[in-house]
This record gives structure tokens, C-alpha cells and sequence, in this order.
């Protein structure tokens, strides 16, 4: 696909980390952007700096994607391209004891659920909404319609204790990566994953620099934290492959995460 102003993009998680840097990099090319979030602050902020719009939209809610997605298209038009970086995490060990009274206890089903109804599931929803609108785009060169990305982690492969919700959430991200392809591709739309290690996000920046320093250390080479254009960089390159379909990248140094 090439990037001009001609293309939309919608960046799930785009108000900071992976998400901006993906936006920052497709609107040096000329790409309308629409920035879902739900941090207005960032999102609005970086919308104005990139000429796009900023929707303030969960995820996890049908009738709020709905909505979101329609205000995009009636600001800059139906997009080709989704990227899917909104997603959230926590540590929980899957059974534990209390550290004040020493008696056990269950991870809840709950706190479970909601990572895998962001992660796993919103991304989901989002997918299906925007391959949809897809559908009503005429084709392009090899027949193209749009091309889609998501982001999952190495922790879909090497997840470190506590990580039980977070790590299904994304191996799913992973699992699903293949059949969506196969879903859409007669109609023209590709789809990849990138699977990132360990990161400069904003969750990182706010560790200690000593917490930090011995996290990029731990990073067979080169020794220290991705940076997040790297990340848009493989995104882009995704984006204008057109053979680039059905994929999922690892893009972590060659690291395999230890238990903890």
C-alpha cells in the first residue's frame, strides 16, 4: 500500500507509546490519522500536532466502538488501515497467600476477565469493525482493500510469573492473526501481528533509570529498552509490503523473558 493523503489510518492506543510513534510516522507521510484512546489529554494534544482527530473510545464497549468508528469516518473517511496497540496488563499470581494474614487465595476470575475483554477481545471487536468498513473501499493494486495490525508481546510465548491474563491475551492476539487473514483474504485485506519485547512506554519510563538500565541489559543485543519508532517502523513496513500477510514478527533483541 502506498502512503499518501488518500489513506486513513485508525491507531487504537494512539495517544502515547506504540501507538503515537506508529501515528507520528504514518502522518510524516501524508496519512490522516484518527487517534482512539482514552486519555483526551494526549490524544487531543497529538491529534492537533498531526493534523488528525482524536475519538476517546473503551474498547470493550460494542456500542462505543460503534459510535467512534462512525465519527472517524464522517471527520476523514473510511480508513485502510487499522493498527491495534490499546491494551493493558497486571501482575497476579494465579494462586497466592495473603501477605498480612498467610492464608491463600485465588487469582480473581474477574481481574482475569478484564484483561482478556481489553486485549483479546477489544482487539478483536475493533478488527471486525474496521474490516467491514473495509469491505466498501474499492481495491487497489493486487486488489487491496486495507491492511490491518495488531500488537500482541513475547509474553504470548515467554510469560513471567504473575502474567497468567496478560500472556493468553496475546498468544489469542497471535492465535487469531492467521484465521482473520484467511477471513479477508478474498476481499483484499491483510493482516499481521508485531509481538514486542521490552519497550520504552510510558509504563517503563516511570521505573527508576537503575530499573530501567538493568531491563535493557537483559537484552541479548543491542543492549537496551525498543524504541517505540522501531516499532512504527515495522508497522510501516507491513503497511507497504503487500506480501507481508498472515504474519506474526517477534521485534525484541533476540530476547526470551526469564520467570520474573
Amino acid at each position: 500500500m502506498k502512503l499518501d493523503s488518500s489513506v486513513v489510518a485508525v491507531i487504537t492506543g494512539g495517544a502515547s507509546g506504540l501507538g503515537a510513534a506508529t501515528a507520528r510516522r504514518l502522518a510524516a507521510q501524508g496519512v490522516k490519522v484518527a487517534l482512539f484512546d482514552l486519555n483526551p489529554k494526549f490524544g487531543e494534544a497529538l491529534a492537533d500536532e498531526l493534523g488528525g482527530v482524536f475519538c476517546k473510545v473503551d474498547v470493550t464497549s460494542e456500542s462505543e466502538v460503534d459510535a467512534t468508528f462512525a465519527a472517524a469516518r464522517a471527520a476523514l473517511g473510511q480508513e485502510r488501515i487499522l493498527v491495534n496497540c490499546a491494551g493493558t496488563g497486571h501482575a497476579i499470581k494465579t494462586a497466592s497467600r495473603d501477605k498480612t494474614t498467610g492464608l491463600p487465595k485465588a487469582h480473581p476470575t474477574e481481574a482475569f476477565d478484564r484483561i482478556i475483554q481489553i486485549n483479546l477481545v477489544g482487539t478483536f471487536r475493533c478488527i471486525a469493525k474496521s474490516a467491514a468498513g473495509m469491505l466498501t473501499l474499492a481495491a487497489g493494486q493486487d486488489g487491496e482493500r486495507g491492511v490491518i495490525i495488531n500488537t500482541a508481546s513475547v509474553a504470548a510465548q515467554d510469560g513471567q510469573i504473575g502474567q497468567a491474563s496478560y500472556s493468553a491475551s496475546k498468544a489469542g492476539i497471535i492465535g487469531m492473526t492467521l484465521p482473520i487473514a484467511r477471513d479477508l483474504m478474498n476481499d483484499g485485506i491483510r493482516v499481521n501481528t508485531i509481538a514486542p519485547g521490552i519497550f520504552e512506554t510510558p509504563l517503563l519510563m516511570g521505573l527508576p533509570d537503575d530499573v530501567r538500565a538493568s531491563l535493557g541489559a537483559s537484552v541479548p543485543f543491542p543492549k537496551r529498552l525498543g524504541q517505540p519508532d522501531e516499532f512504527a517502523a515495522l508497522a510501516e513496513l507491513m503497511i507497504t509490503n503487500g506480501y507481508f500477510n498472515a504474519e506474526t514478527v517477534r521485534l525484541d533483541g533476540g530476547i526470551r523473558m526469564a520467570p520474573r
